[in-house]
């Protein structure tokens, strides 16, 4: 690369490490960058490995700061979501979960019999199920102490799950606070009988946005 160029390079990396959006890069699908031992960002075609050329730096460098009025001052939002992702999917990971094995503890079964039961009710839209790094987790929030699906949570998952929302979506908005229920945890909320309809017509209504986004 010229000096300009460099220069750009250089620009561009530090921008994103200011921005802590580095580890988003990948994630999207863009280019990423290595320093070397002089400090210098190496940037990489994410297909082939090979360094970018001066041309791709500079299409990267545009496409990232497209977005507002002022490129000088834009933020890539698609990779803020995604840091944003990740950061409520790590603290999701810290809450209680089961793995096949563990929930077949809780239960007093075999682990194959939970494994089935467990794939049985995720097709009936029953049990939220996530997958994540090649395994299966089975968030503990929704389960009573016997490892089954708590009552009054059944008719709250069928519509999220039966819209084929993303399971960490469902994750999330379970155990967040809800706009949709001024600021209450919808799987906190559904202990209440009075309130369970509410959580119920929450989720519907969420199931609807998401069917008419994939629309």
């Amino acid at each position: 690369m010229t000096g300009e160029a460099a220069d750009r390079a250089e620009r561009l990396a530090t921008w994103l490490e200011e921005l802590g959006l580095v580890d988003q890069l990948a994630a999207a699908g863009l280019p990423t960058f290595r320093r070397g031992h002089d400090g210098a960002p190496h940037w990489a075609d994410p297909k082939t490995g090979e360094p970018l050329t001066t041309a791709q730096v500079a299409e990267l460098d545009d496409l990232l700061h497209q977005q507002g009025e002022e490129p000088a001052h834009a933020v890539p939002v698609a990779l803020v979501q995604l840091r944003r992702k990740a950061a409520v999917r790590a603290a999701l990971l810290e809450t209680p979960w089961h793995s096949y094995a563990s929930l077949a503890a809780v239960r007093g079964a075999s682990e194959n019999a939970t494994r089935f039961a467990v794939h049985k009710a995720a097709e009936r839209a029953a049990l939220l199920v996530v997958a994540h790094e090649g395994a299966t987790l089975v968030p503990a929030f929704q389960l009573t102490d016997t490892g089954e699906l708590r009552p009054e949570l059944g008719a709250v998952l069928e519509p999220l799950l039966a819209a084929s929302m993303d399971p960490w979506q469902v994750w999330t908005w379970l155990t967040q606070p809800a706009g949709l229920l001024g600021g209450a945890v919808p799987h906190e909320a559904a202990r209440d009988a009075d309130e369970l309809p509410i959580v119920r017509h929450a989720a519907v209504r969420l199931a609807e946005r998401a069917r008419a986004a994939d629309a």
